[in-house]
């Protein structure tokens, strides 16, 4: 519609002014508002079916983002990092939404009338066309040549913005910190200097998109200049009309308007490019740990975990974490794990759980090789409460019922009093409907445990793991908490991971964990006298009439 309206204005100017036939300008001008309203309508249907499908395809996009981050491993998460991965799925995905949107509104669009224009332009004079199809090509050249030189710095741009996200998480989360030290001048130093950078690729990027515009819009008022000049002697000659100088304009201003739509498209393009290699970079990766589809077969009479020969390392070529750890737990047996400060202990009941797969051995759960078991099925039979509570945005209630969505109020109740959580719960407004702020900012560091405790245990595992999940408890409610655990876990298998003497000290069997190896098992009278790792544990928290008792 767009490419006959010059014509027919040429036409008009030509055989209606000319010849003052007032009748002929108003039916061709009719027919003009009806090819314009009509061009309108279908820009409409365009702009609405672009919006349609760049909505659904950045939806689709960002739900199979997220599945597949959900399926990597622990080890897959943290070569990613989660600053990385929010931007990914935020900022790269919109990117190329929006790029979709333009494409279906542009792509096909502007190099139809830049095309049609030229050839439009030959059907009136092939001459005059000829000067648009010289500088056409030039335009072309310019667009490479600025969305080249722009590539790189896109990329670089959106690492810099990923490096920012994350300085800006660790500030956020570690506000405290930097409070209690006094370091908000150098902080806030690092994240100006951080900052800066990404300002400085911007205004890179800025500089060079500049040139888009100033650059398109010189050649064809270059080309537009040169046509009339053309034109003129061929008016005089009396080759052409007046109104075919006026189309030639026209359609070289619709070159222009379309070059540089072509050439903002072209910057979202080169910008969406880099987004592009950022989403498939995630996608493209394999997840290390896969899943069986079909359920594993138990056996009823086989230990709920054994270890046979495990070692495991975060990295192919760094330190192992664990070496050659050989052990067996029966079910119904209630294990404490202790040992110092990276000792392995977190990482020993991380590999039950499949949290990461072990560099060499097999664990074995109910005498089946975990990864032999569908993760669903492996994770609904486990429950694991780590050292830092999570808690998420909804009720207290709801919360508690995060493993077991079925779970009735008087489970949830009875969960939170096995937790000791009931005693605090009962103080809140609302009780079990109050409101838990994101990751329990509105809780102290004690009740969010007792609160995630509270999920684990409603869930019902087979076997629960407390991975120094009462750390911020004091020892009185650290004591009725294994209290209740042990009296409401008939027939369970439970494992207490501390670093406190206390909370293992009553356990069926302790393992004692030092440089990533198995010191010892045994009880605590056993321990103390023959595990020198063990002993002096207990004699740095404890008198020596304490821990002999």
């Amino acid at each position: 519609m767009e490419l006959l309206l010059p014509t027919i204005m040429a036409m008009i100017i030509n055989n209606g002014v000319a010849r003052r036939d007032t009748g002929y300008v108003l039916r061709l001008g009719g027919l003009m508002v009806v090819l314009a309203l009509f061009g309108y309508g279908c820009s409409v249907v365009c702009q609405y079916s672009a919006a349609r499908a760049s909505q659904g395809f950045g939806t689709d996009l960002r739900n199979a983002f997220f599945d597949r981050v959900l399926s990597f491993s622990y080890l897959q998460l943290d070569r990613f990092g989660a600053s990385t991965l929010t931007n990914r799925i935020t900022n790269d995905i919109n990117q190329l939404q929006q790029l979709v949107a333009m494409m279906i509104r542009l792509l096909i669009r502007w190099p139809f009338i830049c095309i049609g224009s030229i050839v439009m332009s030959f059907m009136m004079d092939a001459q005059v066309a000829l000067i648009m199809l010289v500088f056409t090509p030039v335009l072309a050249v310019i667009i490479y040549l600025v969305s080249k030189t722009a590539a790189p710095l896109y990329r670089s741009y959106q690492k810099k913005l990923d490096g920012l996200v994350s300085t800006l998480r660790e500030h956020l989360s570690g506000i405290r910190v930097i409070r209690a030290f006094s370091k908000e001048k150098q902080e806030t130093g690092r994240f100006s200097r951080a900052n800066d950078s990404l300002t400085d690729d911007g205004l890179a990027i800025g500089r060079i998109s500049s040139l888009y515009n100033p650059l398109t819009s010189l050649v064809v008022n270059a080309m537009i200049v040169v046509i009339l000049w053309v034109g003129d002697i061929h008016i005089r000659a009396g080759r052409l009309g007046e109104g075919q100088i006026i189309a030639f304009i026209q359609y070289a201003n619709q070159i222009l308007t379309s070059l540089l739509f072509m050439s903002n498209l072209v910057i979202l393009i080169t910008k969406s490019m880099a987004s592009a290699e950022r989403i498939n970079e995630v996608m493209d990766t394999v997840p290390d740990m896969l899943s069986p589809s079909a359920p594993a077969s138990q056996s009823m009479f086989a230990p709920a975990i054994e270890f046979r020969d495990v070692s495991f390392g975060y990295s192919k070529t760094g330190e192992l974490a664990l070496e050659n750890i050989n052990i067996t737990i029966n079910k119904g047996e209630t294990v404490g794990i202790i040992g110092g400060t990276g000792s392995g202990k977190s990482t020993f009941v991380n590999l039950i759980a499949r949290f990461y797969d072990a560099t060499s051995g097999s664990v074995l759960v109910n005498g089946v090789p975990v990864s032999q078991y569908p993760i669903t099925q492996l994770r609904k039979q486990i429950a694991v409460v780590p050292q830092r509570a999570l808690l998420f945005t909804g009720t207290v209630a709801e919360n508690i019922r995060w493993g077991n969505t079925d779970a009735s109020i008087a489970d949830v109740k009875k969960a939170a009093s096995i937790a000791q959580a009931d005693e605090f719960i009962e103080h809140l407004p609302g009780q079990y409907g109050f409101n838990v702020e994101r990751g329990g900012a509105n809780l102290s560091g004690g009740q969010r445990q007792r609160l995630a405790i509270a999920r684990a245990v409603a869930a019902g595992p087979e076997i629960l793991i407390l991975d120094d999940a009462s750390s911020a408890l004091d020892f009185l409610t650290d004591a009725n908490l294994r209290r209740a655990v042990r009296e409401n876990s008939r027939g369970k298998t439970v494992l207490f991971v501390s670093q406190r003497v206390g909370t293992v000290k009553n356990a069926d069997r302790i393992i004692v964990f030092e440089d990533g190896r198995i010191a010892g098992t045994g009880t605590h009278a056993e321990l103390f006298g023959s595990c020198g790792t063990y002993r002096e544990i207990c004699l740095s928290q404890l008198s020596d009439e304490e821990a002999r008792r």
